[in-house]
């Protein structure tokens, strides 16, 4: 754990409750800032590891749980002011555990999976339109509800066009499950 990029990733980590009593405690440009400081880290993170030579196990595994924690903890709190429904939050995670689920089992045959473009275009897409809802649930903020749904429906979009891409392009794991 003592290369530079898993101290970002770990960084990133630490930033997640950090964003979010920025956001309880209603400092949005705050809580936008650490954000954006949280997703940059993501993209750093990973052309050091790549870079440097720093892959490492820790880093694979921590790395996508980070985002995953930023990301959903983001999620709850625009459902809890009502700007995402609960049930895309739900659909998320349905994607998120079942291509977890199809990466363990892969991982038991041998197989592993790398991410897809899609889950990139995905994280990226995810990343940058709950930033906006931050910026969304400002009182100044025009046309607040049709943003968050644009948000949301993009979000919904490639989350399940690249979980429907991971399983098409791996269903063959499921062959060797007994």
């Amino acid at each position: 754990m003592n290369t530079t990029a898993n101290k970002i990733t770990v960084l990133r980590i630490i930033l997640v409750p950090v964003f979010m009593v920025l956001l309880y405690l209603d400092l949005p440009y705050w809580a936008l800032a650490v954000y954006i400081i949280a997703c940059v880290s993501d993209f750093v993170d990973g052309r050091i590891a790549r870079k440097y030579n720093q892959v490492t196990d820790f880093g694979k595994f921590m790395d996508p749980l980070a985002d995953k924690m930023l990301v959903l903890a983001a999620m709850c709190y625009f459902v809890e002011v009502g700007l995402i429904p609960g049930w895309v939050v739900a659909l998320v995670l349905l994607r998120e555990f079942g291509v977890s689920g199809l990466r363990l089992l892969a991982v038991e045959q041998g197989i592993v999976i790398a991410a897809a473009w899609s889950g990139k275009i995905k994280t990226g897409v995810t990343m940058i339109a709950l930033g906006v809802l931050i910026l969304a649930g400002q009182p100044w903020f025009l046309a607040a509800d049709v943003v968050a749904i644009v948000c949301w429906v993009l979000i919904l979009i490639t989350t399940l066009y690249s979980g429907i891409e991971y399983f098409a392009k791996n269903i063959g794991v499921f062959k060797h499950c007994s």
